[in-house]
This record gives C-alpha cells, sequence and structure tokens, in this order.
C-alpha cells in the first residue's frame, strides 16, 4: 500500500521534555476501542490537553499559539514506553507531528512509528539538552530532518547522524508499507510461477 514519501523535512517544533512518557499518557486507553485512525489526532494527550471540564488547558504546551503548525516533537528520555499501542503513533501523525526527537525510544513504539511514516529520531543528551535550550530562546526554530543522509540539524548545529533500520528507511522514502514493499515484486513472482508451472 501506498503511503506520502519521506524525504526531508524543514519544520518548527514544540518541546515536552518529560522523561518516561508512555503511550497511555500519548493516547489514554478509554480511546483504543477504534480501529479507524480518523480523529485520534484530538485525543492526542488528552489528559494533559484538557481540563476536568472538557476545557483546553492553557498551560499545555499543544494548546498555545507557539504550537500552531508544528511537525516536530522534542521529547524527553524514554518515549513511547509501555503499552504496544499502535494507537500511539496514530494520534501523533493525526495531531500533525511528522517525526519526533528524543534520547530514547521504546521499541516497539519506535518500530508502530516508523511503519506509520512517523520519524524517531535519536540524539545524544548533550545535542538533545542544546536543542531544548536553543528552542527556549527562539519559538520560530526549525529542524531540519534529512532521511537519505539520515541527518538531523537546526541552525549552529552541524548535522547529527541518527539510527533507523534500513528496511523501514526504505520504506519510508519510497512511501510504501510493507506489504506495498513486496507487492514491487509481484510481476517477477508471476513470472517465476509462470516459468515453474
Amino acid at each position: 500500500m501506498s503511503a506520502p514519501k519521506f524525504t526531508t523535512l524543514t519544520a518548527r517544533c514544540v518541546v515536552l521534555p518529560v522523561i518516561d512518557i508512555d503511550t497511555d499518557q500519548i493516547i489514554p486507553a478509554r480511546f483504543l476501542k477504534v480501529t479507524d485512525k480518523l480523529g485520534l489526532g484530538e485525543k492526542l494527550f488528552c489528559d494533559w490537553r484538557y481540563l476536568d471540564s472538557g476545557a483546553p488547558n492553557p498551560a499545555f504546551i499543544l494548546n498555545q499559539p507557539e504550537a500552531k503548525g508544528v511537525e516536530i516533537l522534542v521529547a524527553g528520555h524514554n518515549f513511547g514506553c509501555g503499552s504496544s499501542r499502535e494507537h500511539a503513533p496514530w494520534a501523533l501523525v493525526g495531531w500533525g507531528f511528522q517525526a519526533v526527537i528524543s534520547t530514547m525510544f521504546a521499541d516497539i513504539f519506535k518500530g508502530n512509528s516508523v511503519k506509520n511514516g512517523l520519524i524517531p529520531v535519536v540524539i545524544s543528551p548533550d545535542a538533545h539538552a542544546a536543542l531544548v535550550a536553543l528552542r527556549a530562546k527562539n519559538p520560530d526554530l526549525e529542524i531540519t530532518i534529512d532521511l537519505p543522509s539520515q541527518t538531523v540539524s537546526w541552525p549552529g548545529q552541524t548535522p547529527l547522524m541518527f539510527p533507523i533500520d534500513p528496511f523501514s528507511r526504505t520504506c519510508l522514502l519510497e512511501g510504501v508499507d510493507e506489504l506495498g514493499y513486496l507487492q514491487k515484486f509481484q510481476p517477477q513472482a508471476e513470472a517465476y510461477e509462470a516459468a515453474h508451472a
């Protein structure tokens, strides 16, 4: 199946420096009954974004004017820990994020993210601290994530390499999921079957 290709993204970011943000905080369990991604972005960080009255919490970063239109989340250490729910990256993508930057991601969350077009970018604690400090001074700071070179950079920062498994990278660059990747080889498979009937 096809998906939007990801090559290079230059975008603004917001910082949510909380450590150990688990998938239940990203998308609470009560919203997991759905099998459709539609509307999950509205539930992203629901228990933090909304007050008990249902009104938006003005103190939460995603409700502030500077968050409008951002596509990169700079998160704290060990982002996406907890359960294996694929709804977590669904909600992040549904809100508008295309990438999350952290010093570490939970493995299952990382795998679910790349399958849904969300790039998990791991950088060192020192680089992360420098990025957070720079963003605090400049809300309009833009970050560039270059998937072909597997690098991330921002003004004043030499491009930093980040890890991503080769198969996921190929699927993201080509805009296909696992099934779409396999379907590329359908003509060869059919030709083999015809020759070996």
